[in-house]
């Protein structure tokens, strides 16, 4: 998995763990989850994987002074992330009616390459259901940018997963802000992390004892460990 997605981009790494651990369910299936329900399932797939404690650096906005930070994923979990989402929801606004859905996967992988200040009002537009005013139906281009702006933010409050932000306060200068948390970029830093330091390792037992890749994998983290150990001090 971690191989076929050096290349790819967030949202395609996204499907790829996702895939990695529901063989089972389709492509179409995993894409078609809203991000914030794909965003929680990462994160218990990432407790599985790691733990829950999360320690990620952080520079000050003011002061410049690295931080790090030491994180529960309970504290990046909202309570809302494990209920059904739903499959459309209403949006009244400025006198239109409006019925819209949840951006997923499928529809942030329509934006690539595109300019960020674009990709808000294209996902509205992909998640756009059904628009009328005063018995009429309407394009995503009629509508009022009111409107527009009004149903994004309705669908950041309706799927809150999908826009995790942490408190951070910076004791060098006591500047406070708030930063997003990305769980599909964080999570691949460390899978990526994980895996060059588990090729290193392989090399180096292969080369002192002649073993292949499987038969150093097959072997239990702590004899690899014991085995790098005996090797690093003759």
């Amino acid at each position: 998995m971690w191989e076929r997605g050096l290349k790819k981009e967030a949202p395609e790494r996204a499907l790829a763990l996702l895939a990695s651990a529901n063989p089972d369910s389709s492509r179409e299936a995993l894409a078609s989850l809203s991000v914030g329900r794909r965003d929680a399932a990462l994160l218990r797939l990432r407790e599985w994987a790691f733990g829950h404690e999360i320690t990620s650096n952080a520079a000050c906005e003011n002061c410049g002074q690295v931080l790090e930070m030491t994180l529960d994923t309970s504290r990046l979990r909202h309570p809302s992330s494990d209920a059904p989402a739903p499959a459309e929801f209403p949006l009244a606004a400025q006198g239109c009616e409006l019925r819209m859905r949840l951006p997923n996967t499928a529809d942030l992988l329509a934006c690539s390459g595109m300019d960020p200040d674009e990709i808000p009002r294209k996902l509205f537009t992909r998640c756009l259901v059904s628009a009328g005013s005063q018995g009429k139906q309407l394009g995503a281009e009629q509508l009022p940018e009111e409107v527009v702006q009004a149903a994004i933010e309705e669908m950041e409050r309706t799927d809150p997963q999908a826009n995790v932000e942490i408190d951070i306060s910076c004791a060098a200068c006591g500047h406070q802000w708030r930063e997003l948390f990305d769980i599909v970029s964080f999570f691949w830093i460390e899978i990526d992390a994980w895996a060059r330091r588990m090729l290193r390792e392989i090399h180096i037992l292969a080369s002192a004892y002649g073993w292949s890749e499987t038969e150093i994998l097959n072997l239990s983290p702590l004899r690899r460990h014991w085995y790098l150990e005996m090797q690093a001090h003759g």
